[in-house]
């Protein structure tokens, strides 16, 4: 990008969560598999597991990295270490037990807001990249762009958080699927509208001043290519100093240790749902063995990846860029259930969400159309 600022924008998905919990308690994998034959939905699901694989592995290889900047030790042998521990859990410790305590650690992230008003920034010329950004028509600005969209309208969160919205219905007593308690509907879905408001206020805030605080530590001292976690630890020394690699691994390591069980759990939920095999992270691997076989198999997988001399940062871009490219088709299959009468029933989402979901799924495609056709 010509001033090195890109915001993302979250404009799509606003009937993401929608279908499950109005909806007669499935997946949102299972909703349009009903009339494929296991073939077919497997090679739907397919689509969006390439994109984990490659993010899972990233992320992983991510946390090795980081962790080598600080502790004696190779960094295959750290990766290793959190491949089997993101594992371990997974298979053995509720998430949500574990997740209470770790989301604490991204808590580090907020430095990245610290360091941009410690440092130098031209706030007026951000302001106006920010509002009217300008965009050099090439490939690279377009792989960029697409990789940007891709963190925030992630296709493995369509099956994620859909999944562990319909768990809740059937573990929370007294809870049932709109459809059947539309007295509940009201409540539920104002907690929805709420939490999504929310979170993805804070993600994208965090995810706009990590991408200023990089411009203006980094680019402006001639750093452009980001490969390596130490690089990237860099930008952080204006307000942690000696302590900055600290800082960013508490960043890598607890987001990352919190999205390796969920990159691996949505892969198994795709492909465990188009199989018709039995799906819950409440159940032991004794009662879903095909679920917890595809979490395992995933994780395997990105671990292995790592010991292709795989540049972590450069596989997370490319993860980013190729979920950005799945999650158009993914988009236009939520937006049709979300729209469809007979799957809703009075649920339906409003006109207002049919456009801005339509729109969000068609600046995707565009933008995916921008990267294949300047590709070279």
């Amino acid at each position: 990008m010509d001033d090195g600022v890109v915001v993302s924008v979250d404009g799509g998905n606003p009937g993401g969560l929608w279908p499950d919990r109005a909806g007669d308690g499935q997946w949102f994998s299972s909703e349009p598999t009903q009339e494929l034959s296991p073939p077919r939905a497997l090679l739907r699901a397919g689509a969006d597991v390439g994109g984990k694989r490659i993010h899972l592995g990233a992320d992983i290889g991510a946390m090795g990295s980081s962790v080598a900047l600080l502790m004696p030790g190779t960094t295959k042998l750290f990766t290793i270490v959190f491949g089997l521990v993101s594992l371990l859990a997974v298979l053995f410790i509720p998430y949500t037990t574990y997740a209470k305590y770790l989301k604490w650690l991204t808590v580090s992230l907020f430095a990245y807001v610290a360091v941009a008003f410690l440092v130098h920034v031209p706030w007026r010329s951000v302001l106006g990249a920010t509002l009217i950004p300008r965009m050099a028509i090439n490939q690279q600005s377009w792989v960029a762009l697409i990789a940007v969209l891709g963190t925030t309208i992630s296709p493995y969160l369509f099956f994620w958080q859909a999944s562990q919205e319909v768990e809740e219905v059937k573990n929370n007593r007294g809870e049932k699927a709109l459809k059947h308690a539309p007295a509940q509907a009201d409540a539920q879905l104002r907690r929805i509208h709420i939490d999504t408001l929310v979170g993805m206020a804070f993600s994208n805030a965090v995810a706009f001043f990590i991408i200023l605080t990089a411009a203006s530590t980094l680019h402006t001292h001639g750093i452009t290519n980001v490969s390596t976690c130490a690089q990237a630890a860099s930008a952080l020394t204006p307000i942690a100093g000696h302590f900055a690699g600290a800082l960013f691994v508490c960043g890598i390591v607890g987001t990352g240790l919190l999205a390796v069980p969920i990159l691996a759990a949505s892969a198994a939920y795709a492909i465990s749902e188009g199989c018709k095999c039995k799906t819950s992270l409440q159940n032991s691997p004794r009662k879903a063995p095909g679920f917890y076989a595809v979490i395992t198999f995933a994780t395997a997988i990105g671990l292995i990846m790592n010991f292709f001399h795989i540049d972590p940062i450069r596989s997370l871009v490319w993860a980013a860029v190729l979920n950005g490219i799945v999650a158009a088709p993914l988009m236009a299959v939520i937006m049709l259930i979300a729209s469809s009468r007979k799957v809703m029933g009075k649920f339906l989402i409003p006109r207002y969400l049919r456009c801005i979901g339509w729109l969000a799924t068609a600046v995707m495609a565009f933008v995916s159309a921008g990267v294949v056709l300047t590709w070279k």
